[in-house]
């Protein structure tokens, strides 16, 4: 359902969207200025606005830099695209991740790719490595770092310091490629 909230003076439209399956509040933020509100099921809809607020300087430099630089980063996210690019992107993750693997020699099961709105990359508890295909459109520094990100995960199941610590071993500059990453979503 369509909302709009102003934050700073500037009317934001924005859509929200219920989820069994979302843990969290979360904010999306697309390369077309949409924004995608979405809630777990058993919050309630009143704190939605408050959370916008509190998110409203975010927000709006998300939605400042997609008016600026969307059309140029704009990667079109059609199942013929996945298809065309799935391989070629298969084939960057297994190289990458050999290549760093050589510094962590972590196990995994499988590596995939898959056609993702919001996630660039994840680590399931089985030890299963997923990526984005648009990973391939990245530059090799911030893909490198996705990369890495996700193989960490094997050992450090979480974002503590021991976490960060063991991704910087391979990506030391990985606060700097995360705050561009973050500029990118």
């Amino acid at each position: 359902m369509k909302r709009k909230i102003f934050l700073h003076n500037q009317e934001i439209e924005y859509k929200l969207k219920k989820s069994k399956r979302a843990k969290r509040l979360r904010i999306a933020v697309y390369c077309d200025t949409s924004v995608v509100v979405t809630l777990p099921y058993g919050i309630k809809e009143n704190i939605v606005e408050k959370f916008l607020s509190a998110k409203a300087a975010w927000l709006l430099d998300k939605i400042l830099y997609f008016k600026k630089y969307g059309k140029l980063i704009f990667i079109k996210g059609g199942k013929r695209e996945y298809l065309k690019n799935k391989e070629a992107a298969l084939n960057l993750v297994e190289e990458r991740t050999s290549y760093f693997n050589k510094i962590y020699k972590l196990k995994f099961n499988a590596i995939t790719i898959k056609r993702q709105k919001t996630r660039w990359g994840s680590c399931s508890k089985k030890g299963n490595l997923n990526y984005n295909y648009k990973i391939l459109f990245l530059p090799k520094h911030i893909a490198d770092y996705i990369i890495v990100h996700e193989l960490c995960h094997l050992k450090e199941f979480n974002h503590s310091r021991k976490f960060w610590n063991l991704v910087a071993k391979a990506v030391p500059s990985y606060l700097e490629i995360k705050k561009e990453l973050e500029h990118r979503n």
